[in-house]
């Protein structure tokens, strides 16, 4: 009888995700907060449109990561 285990290579595939879900939760809000701090900037209409891409990414991520590490542990092979 066959026991299930946990493939280790898609778990670190998932937790690389989520450290990159985490760098984008933090750049992210720090972007938007520079962003709308000085409206009179020129790039203020880029540098908001990229800290909203990257905010929609880092949630992406965090469910793209919690997935992958879910299929790791109970995906049959």
């Amino acid at each position: 009888m066959e026991t299930k285990r946990t493939d280790k290579t898609t778990l670190f595939k998932g937790i690389k995700t989520l450290v990159f879900a985490l760098l984008s939760l933090f750049i992210g809000p720090i972007l938007m907060t520079l962003a709308l701090g000085d409206k009179e900037n020129s790039l203020y209409i880029p540098l908001l449109i990229v800290a909203c891409l990257i905010c929609a990414a880092a949630v992406f991520l965090i469910f793209k990561g919690i997935r992958t590490i879910m299929d790791s542990m109970f995906k049959k092979n």
